[in-house]
């Protein structure tokens, strides 16, 4: 055997194996997709903030969906909703990726002044997502409630809500969504492939 030959046959298997590893990283399937962060939803939580609602609803007292959201998410902030994202900032990590039991601030504008927050509960697909939120529709929690990424850079910064069954309603602005611990929060850093030591240096044949 050459010395080209038997160098080739030493590292050309673990190449190999590198490039099959990067290309298993990078296909990601659907069901994978849907349990994003699945343990970010904490059930003690959401049932608390869903006992509350019906203590209000039962007393003919207003719903308001900062409290429920803060109730269901764990995100100890208080104010206004339009306020979440800014006071978010240094307390929690804040992004544009959807992750289960993140809060999604929405703008304040001329129409919805005081914003809105919805927590996260599925990750459908990549521009599609399921929200639980409160006052959406007045005084009343919506439990599953579609929202579809409408941001022509695919950013999550313009949404609709399937307010109707099978229906999408206006375009809204978002601020982005609030991870409630460094858990939840999306890794922005790369997976790097494993790296392979080499022994044996190439020799001579006979």
């Amino acid at each position: 055997m050459s010395v080209k030959r038997q160098w080739s046959s030493k590292v050309g298997i673990p190449f190999l194996c590198v490039a099959l590893l990067m290309t298993a990283a990078c296909a990601r399937g659907p069901s994978e997709i849907q349990t994003i962060g699945q343990a970010g939803i904490n059930p003690d939580l959401h049932a608390m903030a869903i006992r509350e609602v019906r203590v209000l609803q039962s007393k003919g007292q207003r719903v308001w969906c900062v409290p429920f959201a803060r109730n269901a998410s764990g995100v100890q902030i208080r104010g206004n909703a339009n306020t979440w994202w800014a006071q978010a900032n240094g307390l929690y990590e804040r992004g544009k990726e959807p992750v289960v039991g993140s809060v999604m601030a929405f703008k304040g504008t001329s129409r919805n002044p005081m914003g809105h927050v919805a927590v996260v509960s599925e990750v459908v697909s990549p521009r599609e997502i399921k929200v639980d939120h409160a006052n959406w529709k007045r005084n009343k929690i919506s439990l599953g409630m579609s929202v579809q990424d409408v941001s022509p850079l695919n950013d999550w910064s313009d949404v609709r809500l399937e307010s109707q069954a099978g229906s999408y309603g206006s375009v809204y602005p978002i601020n982005g969504f609030i991870y409630p611990d460094a858990k939840s929060a999306p890794s922005n850093e790369m997976t790097q492939p494993p790296m392979f030591a080499f022994s044996a240096a190439p020799t001579q044949s006979n």
